[in-house]
């Protein structure tokens, strides 16, 4: 295409950075991935190594532009998404001190029990506060610790050495565009999560100093804030090295990855939903309207399009699932994919149901549609008949379960059936995950093409959006569609019933998971 133009893309994702070239018309060309650690620590802790990160974003893009794939002045933009409640502390240098709290870590349960209550509560709440809160950003800091203004809490209560050095505190996208052009900042959908910024109209997020007063922080602590789309400054000439692309390319804002993965699906439309299954999960789509429902953790959140939210939910473990047991069945495999294959064709021997065995995914916890630190996942209903088959397709279809519980509150949200679903992330690349998806939601189900690239390709066409390249609503059709999967109706019975026992399994032992693990 001798008019095409690309965007650099990078999304930050919990095992590592993905990089590719995004053209104007949806096309991915190029990519490199390299992988991060993980470090999780006693007491719920998640930390990642900020330098690790760099280090692997130059190998990534480097692979991406191996073979000059595209002449180096088509590529006309940088632009970033990540993982998205993460905190990194900067210093008065502008560097990171120490490792980056990741959305994972759950250690200021404590300080955040203490910020938002009071004698009187309401649901944990104190009353005043979660009345201003609901007025201004349509939600309130989670009690599980896991949102940013926990970990700066955190680092403030347990590590008060760092919380002295840190002049700002960035979410990782925004720490990774400090990386890129030495000016701070977070986009307007990005510093959401730390709630203390007023949200009523989506196209002019500020802080609001009486919520800031509420965590004791000041402005001063936190990036300016400025639309998603708006272009933050140029490749330092030492990222340019590092990268081995031009000095002074535009660095467009960027989007956090729930965003990037609205934009990425094509459900770009309001109430055009996805289904992202990664790491974790969610169940997404865009509304023109502020809304919240605090019993389930659901909100909604300034979204990267201009004028609109983004219906906000997290479910904590789902393709994290698939990967704790791999490497338990394959612990000597060097090839992972040809594990997950393996995976997939064993759970595609067993009858719909897993002959009655249930896998509950709360490996770390859950969000939404309960929050529930000390929840934990397990299987149920084992017997002597039940081997390595049944398990593994369990898994899948524990997975599959949750996204039906977080679905029936996501619809009772919006007023409206969300069918069909694009389905997108790693989890996605599995067409019998796709089916089953399909068979317990009771919901057609569309695959989204590379789908472990959505982000990647969301962040991309943000990037050309901002430079004037294409309009949003050009967006879906930009999009590729993979395949289509209905669900199988000899299924419904029995996804149904055990729909049912897994809801009921969570009622009978979230009292002993709280004795447990507290």
């Amino acid at each position: 295409m001798t008019d095409a133009r690309y965007v650099l893309a990078i999304d930050l994702g919990t095992s590592g950075p993905k990089v590719a070239l995004v053209s104007n018309r949806g096309e991915l060309v190029g990519d490199g991935f390299a992988p991060v650690d993980l470090h999780l620590l006693p007491g719920g802790g998640a930390e990642q190594d900020p330098e690790q990160w760099w280090d692997a974003i130059r190998t990534a893009t480097r692979e991406a532009l191996a073979d000059e794939p595209v002449p180096v002045e088509s590529i006309t933009a940088v632009a970033v998404t990540s993982q998205w409640s993460g905190t990194v502390a900067i210093d008065a240098d502008g560097k990171a001190i120490g490792n980056a709290i990741i959305w994972m870590d759950s250690r200021g349960a404590t300080q955040v029990e203490a910020f938002i209550g009071a004698k009187v509560r309401v649901q944990g709440y104190d009353p005043r506060k979660l009345r201003k809160w609901i007025q201004l950003t349509a939600g309130a800091p989670s009690g599980s610790g896991k949102d940013p203004i926990a970990h700066i809490l955190y680092l403030r209560d347990r590590h008060p050495e760092v919380y002295a050095a840190t002049t700002t505190f960035l979410e990782p996208k925004d720490y990774l565009n400090l990386r890129l052009t030495g000016k701070q900042a977070a986009s307007f959908d990005s510093i959401a999560l730390h709630w203390v910024t007023d949200n009523r109209d989506p196209n002019a997020v500020s802080y609001d100093d009486e919520l800031l007063g509420y965590a004791g922080l000041t402005r001063t602590q936190l990036p300016g804030l400025r639309p998603a789309t708006d272009v933050l400054g140029g490749l330092t000439a030492a990222a340019a090295a590092d990268l081995g692309l031009p000095a002074d390319l535009p660095v467009v804002m960027g989007t956090p990855d729930v965003h990037s993965a609205g934009i990425g699906a094509g459900t770009t439309a309001d109430l055009s939903a996805h289904l992202y299954i990664g790491t974790s999960s969610w169940l997404t789509c865009h509304v023109p309207g502020k809304k919240t429902d605090l019993i389930h953790s659901i909100a909604t959140l300034p979204a990267a399009i201009p004028g609109r939210y983004l219906v906000a939910n997290e479910q904590e473990t789902a393709g994290k699932a698939l990967d704790w047991l791999a490497a338990i069945l394959y612990p000597e495999a060097t090839d992972r994919g040809a594990a997950y294959a393996d995976m997939n064709e064993v759970a595609a021997t067993v009858s719909a149901g897993s002959d009655g065995v249930i896998f509950t995914p709360w490996l770390y916890g859950e969000r939404t549609p309960v929050e529930d630190a000390t929840v934990r996942g397990g299987f149920f209903n084992q017997s002597l008949d039940t081997g390595r088959p049944e398990l593994i397709r369990a898994v899948f279809e524990g997975v599959a379960y949750n996204s039906r519980w977080l679905l029936g509150y996501v619809e009772r949200f919006v007023k409206t059936t969300l069918n069909p679903i694009v389905m997108v992330g790693g989890g996605a690349q599995s067409d019998l995950w796709c089916q089953i998806h399909a068979d317990v939601l009771n919901r057609t189900i569309r695959q989204g093409a590379d789908p472990i690239m959505v982000n990647v390709r969301g962040a991309g066409l943000l990037g050309h959006v901002a430079l004037g390249h294409i309009t949003w609503a050009e967006i879906p059709s930009l999009v590729p569609i993979a395949g289509s999967f209905r669900p199988n109706t000899a299924h419904k019975d029995v996804y149904g019933r055990l729909y049912d026992a897994f809801r009921q399994i969570y009622k009978a032992n979230r009292g002993i998971y709280r004795k447990l693990n507290r």
